[in-house]
C-alpha cells in the first residue's frame, strides 16, 4: 500500500477535493446530498471541524476546513464520512461512491486562503453549470455575500467560459 506524504498542521486550515468515483455526476442528487449532510454532521460532532467554505458539483466537491487547536487528523474524518455516507445511502459492500483518495493542500496564509475561497465560490460557473456563481445552490457563496467578504454579483461568466483566472 502507498504512504502517502500528507501536510499536517494542527489547528490549521485545509482544502480539499474528493471525486466520486468513475467522476459519475451523483452527488448532487437530492439523496447523496442528504446523505453526506447527515454523514459531514455527525463527524463533526465526535470530531469538531469548522467548514470555512463548501462547493458540491455534480461528480466532485472542494472544501475549506479548518481543525482545532492541536488537532491535524483530517483523514479520520474524510474516512468517517465517506463511509457514513455510504452507510445512510444503504449502498451494497461492492458499490463505490468515492475514488478512493482525495487532494489535500495545508493553506499557508490569508492570500492563500482567499485564493482557495475563491476557487470553490467560482468552481460551478468554471465547469458551465451557471453563468454566476450565485445562482450555484449547493455551495457557501451565499455566506460569503451576508459576511461581506464578495458582492453579490461576484462571479459571474462574461463569456460563459473560464478565463484562466483559477487553476487547479
Amino acid at each position: 500500500m502507498s504512504n502517502y506524504r500528507r501536510a499536517r498542521v494542527p489547528g490549521g486550515s485545509y482544502f480539499f477535493t474528493l471525486v466520486a468515483h468513475d467522476r459519475r455526476p451523483v452527488l448532487a442528487n437530492d439523496n447523496v446530498r442528504a446523505a453526506l449532510r447527515t454523514a459531514v454532521q455527525a463527524v463533526r460532532e465526535e470530531y469538531p471541524f469548522y467548514v470555512e467554505a463548501w462547493v458540491l458539483l455534480p461528480d466532485h466537491l472542494h472544501c475549506l476546513w479548518r481543525l482545532p487547536e492541536g488537532d491535524a487528523d483530517y483523514s479520520l474524518r474524510w474516512a468517517k464520512i465517506k463511509r457514513l455516507t455510504r452507510h445512510h445511502l444503504d449502498m451494497s459492500a461492492g458499490e463505490k461512491l468515492w475514488q478512493p483518495r482525495y487532494w489535500e493542500h495545508c493553506i499557508r496564509d490569508e492570500n492563500d486562503f482567499a485564493q482557495h475561497a475563491d476557487y470553490i465560490h467560482w468552481n460551478p460557473v468554471k465547469h458551465g453549470l451557471v453563468r454566476c456563481a450565485a445562482d450555484w445552490p449547493y455551495s457557501t457563496f451565499h455566506r460569503f455575500v451576508a459576511a461581506g467578504i464578495y458582492p453579490e454579483n461576484w462571479g459571474i461568466a462574461d463569456n460563459g467560459s473560464d478565463d484562466g483566472k483559477f487553476g487547479e
